[in-house]
């Protein structure tokens, strides 16, 4: 016998925001270098560059994201705002 589930978690399961991701193609100072850190870090960070550098941005997470039922294994430019949208609440409850 199999549990009844309602909604559809295959589609877009729960994303695990702790796990590793590098945010490239951004100035860093003087240079270019990629951030490694956190999923939901470097999708803050990618929200608050300016929209030429956002448009320029690659997301890279530690293993592929599945999205409405698409999975994906990195996100470049305004695509990271797909995962924008998704981010949890911070304890002041912004996103």
């Amino acid at each position: 016998m199999s549990e009844a589930s309602w909604g559809d978690d295959t589609k877009t399961p729960k994303v695990d925001w702790r796990m590793s991701a590098s945010l490239e193609d951004v100035p860093r100072g003087d240079d270019d270098l990629a951030e490694v850190t956190s999923l939901e870090g470097a999708v803050r960070a990618w929200l608050e560059l300016d929209p030429v550098h956002q448009a320029a941005a690659t997301l890279t997470p530690e293993r592929p994201i599945q999205i409405d039922g698409v999975s994906t294994a990195s996100f470049q430019g305004n695509g990271i705002s797909v995962l924008a949208e998704r981010l949890p609440a911070t304890e002041a409850g912004e996103r």
